[in-house]
């Protein structure tokens, strides 16, 4: 279980500078998740991770998000080992967005304003804007007052990614983490979510666990995730001009796919975000 240290402190900023060092990770009773991974992630860079099931992704950002710590290895924010900073800290400057985002019983509004519950609902409006929320949202009779029901079962899933972006603007993370849902949207509500996202990564450290060619082609490093370790790493052009993995993922899907709006790598499963 991860804990607070009794020196923990809070540093008020972190710039974005994220490092990963020798980092070895397990869950309990299990093989080696990640194996001397090693990662420098600049202030304002996005990083995509593709690659198959099981391979480390989720585990890379549930260390990231320290939901789990290194069992060997650091892991650094800005000049300071993430150990040294409280929780609170960490957690509360990062915006996770997951495949199947948590919303409550309540209003839409409430759900939005849960990423900083001292906004106002002009402000909770303008970040539902942002994020590309608010045209369907006021569709709804009732609007920003509308029930969503336990888990928003009465919403669908990319409805639940672009109130789940909003309130992650609204809590103006320093940090982006997304893990972007495989399950099918309609090609506005995609189009939707993906400007949403674009609000969110624009000027922060931002990492995806990316199902979606318009998002990888996007990044500035594409991370291929293969038994723990990075079996590629470049930009989109880079790696297809590499013919290796990245080049073997992407073909093999895209003959099926022929479209630029699916998944070229198998889903993974999230939950702190999950265990791959």
């Amino acid at each position: 279980e991860v804990a607070n240290r009794d020196d923990a402190v809070d540093p008020g900023t972190m710039r974005g500078d994220i490092r990963f060092e020798h980092v070895d990770f397990w869950y309990e009773d299990e093989k080696p998740i990640l194996s001397d991974f090693n990662l420098h992630v600049k202030p304002g860079e996005t990083i995509a991770l593709v690659g198959p099931t099981g391979g480390g992704k989720t585990t890379i950002v549930n260390l990231l998000c320290r939901f789990y710590e290194p069992r060997q290895g650091r892991v650094f924010i800005g000049d300071r080992d993430y150990t040294d900073l409280s929780l609170h800290a960490i957690q509360s400057r990062i915006g996770i967005v997951l495949q199947t985002p948590h919303l409550f019983s309540g209003t839409i509004r409430e759900n939005i304003r849960y990423g900083h519950l001292e906004a106002s609902d002009d402000e909770v409006e303008q970040a539902a804007r942002l994020a590309g929320a608010h045209d369907f949202i006021t569709r709804f009779d009732k609007g920003y007052a509308e029930e969503v029901g336990e888990g928003g079962n009465s919403l669908s899933v990319g409805q639940k990614q672009l109130i789940s972006l909003a309130r992650a603007v609204l809590a103006r993370p320093e940090i982006f983490v997304m893990d972007e849902a495989t399950s099918s949207v309609d090609t506005l509500t995609e189009a939707l979510i993906q400007r949403g996202m674009e609000t969110l990564m624009k000027g922060r450290t931002s990492f995806v666990i990316a199902h979606r060619l318009s998002t990888i082609k996007r990044a500035n490093r594409i991370l291929v995730i293969e038994d723990g370790r990075i079996a590629e790493i470049g930009t989109h052009a880079d790696l297809l001009r590499e013919r290796g993995k990245y080049y073997q993922l992407y073909t093999k899907q895209f003959r099926h796919q022929m479209s630029e709006a699916f998944d070229p790598f198998s889903a993974e499963e999230t939950a702190p975000i999950a265990a791959d």
